[in-house]
């Protein structure tokens, strides 16, 4: 099923055009293959540089990990 936005092209309704040959994957899953397959097609097309993007993720979940860590020992005291 096609639909279109608000620029007038057509766009896919992916939950009803899926085709399911294995299992089916979680929406976790799926949504971090997405992701990957994102930032792969903007690194090859020069968009974004991935090894730097991945060292920008590393240190955001490595800051929210510490703070997460620290709210919940402020929460123990």
């Amino acid at each position: 099923m096609r639909q279109r936005n608000p620029t007038g092209d057509d766009i896919e309704n992916s939950s009803t055009d899926k085709k399911i040959t294995g299992k089916e994957l979680k929406s976790e899953e799926e949504l971090m293959t997405h992701l990957s397959v994102l930032i792969e097609i903007l690194d090859e097309k020069g968009v974004i540089n991935k090894k730097e993007y991945q060292r920008i993720v590393s240190m955001r979940l490595h800051e929210l990990s510490k703070a997460l860590a620290f709210e919940e020992m402020d929460e123990e005291i």
